[in-house]
């Protein structure tokens, strides 16, 4: 439950903290926002000056039969309409387009804050949850920019306008119609309360639906191969009837509270009939003065009526803003330096000085423990161990994405912590068990970022990793599309691409984690033959459970629950009979097994 925590607090209706880092995403329209003000008011104006008109042509011109005056209060007021009609069209559209770029710019703003953050902060963050804030709460600001910020002002300017022309025109009449507000305000408050609870609940449960749509979409090949999906349905139904539920009661607020409202804006307007038809022939009350306080009346709840709504839209505002800028003020746990060192001769002498790590930075569970090594420019070494003994967390501290708790990771004798991240990393090229490939074309995926690489040197890639004869079968070759994560592909098509990928970079240091699992054994011996040429004055680093694709290692390093208790060669290690020669043993006897 703790995942939704955030989902449930709704927070204050108004935060001046929160209320001021919004407008500023305003700043750069203010202007815009300055005119819209301007249409508002003006077409506020034009509403207040309808009902005066309407007593005007019924007090002066109707009763007295003078139909050349009456003429020229009818245009008047087609005039007051006409002019209403556009200033409002230009005001709504002006609103909505200043709350669609605020939009775009938070959405923008968010995502690129988010390639920034380190990988321990998706550690802790459910992708589905992530997901509800780049869309579900930046579209709630939405409702805010363009129908709140500046709505509220003009609600709040219609209703002053209509008490002053109120009690201008006749004050006793004017505080018989207040009379029915204290009952309005009533309603209003438990109103708010109720649906500021089903806005609560539609939020938790909308993200539950997140959550639970990315985890199922990302892993319908389990669901479908260990036939989950009768149980994985009933589950959602669940979610999604909760949901349902949620929004419909919500809807039976609004479905109470506008009515209610109706209810006692028609009782004030029958107690204005009432108070006017007693004192009509007094002359106090004139029939111009009674139409208008009754069209009066009617355009003075639809503002509070419509206030009361604004205060949801501006808690749940608050409660989205809040949940999104606690996203923008994560700091990156990995830091360029401010001064990065700046190197001419990457040569790739990798140093491992007494490395402790942990995952948990609060807590002692450390993955590695007191780990030095080091590997020379152009050296090929392996790293052998059981699953959990810290082999790919190794790679994940080279490439720093995270950092050491204690000792030090040198390249070429400097901490990687005083290299530029993206001038590091752009030295790696990296093979990793699960490949990741991004919808687009073949060529995009081997390419990635670098829109500088020749095509030539993509296709020298492919060749060298025996992908080129795949790629030349398919329609458009290496234009040939490439579905979201390349489910068009076969998992060793996809494992050869990504061999591509790395080097087509011509990266100093070569990285392969488990590269060749995922590979027959005719085409990984296509790859051992392309590599033997490919590692040659690079430094290589390899991660294999298959010990048969590292026996010509200059150097292993045998892992067991965080340390290194074991280097040397293939031959030396089997002769010390230790953890690598049982390993070798057990991996050996398995293979003879399955083979006879």
């Amino acid at each position: 439950m703790n995942t939704f925590h955030e989902e449930e607090i709704m927070g204050k209706a108004y935060d001046s903290r929160l209320m001021k880092r919004l407008l500023t995403y305003m700043k750069p329209y203010r202007w815009q926002v300055v005119l819209a003000v301007l249409l508002m008011l003006v077409a506020t104006a034009l509403d207040l000056l309808m009902p005066y008109l309407t007593k005007i042509a019924l007090d002066n011109y109707i009763i007295p039969h003078d139909a050349q005056g009456l003429l020229h209060i009818v245009w008047l007021f087609i005039w007051v309409l006409v002019f209403q009609f556009f200033f409002q069209i230009s005001q709504a559209y002006l609103l909505q387009w200043i709350g669609q770029k605020v939009l775009y710019d938070l959405r923008i703003k968010l995502f690129r804050h988010m390639q920034r953050l380190s990988l321990s902060f998706f550690d802790k963050n459910p992708v589905g949850r992530l997901v509800t804030r780049v869309t579900t709460d930046v579209e709630t600001l939405n409702e805010l920019f363009s129908a709140g910020i500046v709505a509220i002002f003009g609600d709040i300017f219609l209703l002053a306008g209509i008490i002053i022309v109120l009690l201008k025109i006749n004050s006793t009449l004017a505080l018989i119609t207040f009379s029915v507000l204290p009952v309005l305000f009533y309603i209003t408050i438990v109103f708010r309360k109720y649906v500021r609870e089903g806005f609560r609940q539609i939020r938790v449960r909308i993200a539950k639906i997140n959550a639970y749509l990315q985890e199922n979409i990302s892993g319908m090949l389990i669901v479908q191969l260990f036939n989950r999906e009768k149980k994985n349905f009933k589950k959602f139904d669940v979610l999604n009837a909760d949901h349902l539920e949620a929004y419909i009661r919500t809807i039976v607020y609004f479905a109470i509270f506008f009515p209610a409202v109706e209810l006692i804006s028609a009782i004030a307007v029958a107690l204005i009939v009432w108070y006017g038809g007693m004192n009509f022939n007094s002359g106090a009350v004139t029939i111009g003065t009674l139409v208008a306080f009754i069209q009066y009346a009617r355009r003075f709840f639809r503002p509070i009526s419509d206030l009361s709504e604004k205060y949801n839209i501006l808690q749940a505002a608050m409660a989205s803003s809040e949940r999104i800028f606690k996203i923008l003020d994560t700091v990156p746990d990995i830091k360029n330096p401010e001064a990065p060192w700046e190197v001419i001769n990457f040569r790739g002498h990798i140093e491992f000085d007494h490395v402790w790590f942990s995952y948990k930075k609060d807590e002692e569970d450390w993955v590695l423990r007191d780990v030095s090594f080091q590997v020379l420019p152009g050296e090929k070494i392996a790293f052998v161990g059981a699953t959990g003994a810290g082999k790919t967390t190794i790679i994940s501290l080279l490439c720093r994405f995270y950092d050491v708790q204690r000792g030090s990771i040198t390249i070429d004798g400097v901490d990687i912590r005083e290299y530029d991240i993206h001038f590091l990393r752009s030295h790696f090229g990296i093979v990793l068990q699960d490949v990741f490939l991004f919808a687009g074309d073949i060529e995009t995926n081997i390419r990635l970022s670098n829109t500088a690489m020749p095509r030539e040197q993509i296709i020298k890639a492919a060749k060298d990793v025996n992908l080129d004869p795949f790629i030349r079968q398919l329609p458009n070759q290496y234009q040939e599309e490439v579905k979201e994560r390349g489910s068009t592909l076969s998992m060793g098509q996809r494992q050869l691409l990504s061999f591509a990928r790395a080097l087509a970079s011509n990266p100093h240091i070569l990285i392969l984690d488990e590269a060749t699992s995922s590979v027959d054994t005719e085409t990984e011996l296509l790859i051992q033959d392309a590599l033997k040429t490919l590692m040659e004055g690079r430094t290589s680093i390899i991660i294999a459970h298959r010990l048969s694709t590292i026996v010509n290692s200059d150097r292993i390093l045998v892992m067991h629950k965080g340390k290194i208790r074991e280097t040397g060669t293939h031959r030396e290690l089997l002769t010390q009979k230790g953890i690598y020669h049982r390993l070798y043993q057990l991996q050996y006897k398995g293979e003879n097994q399955v083979s006879s």
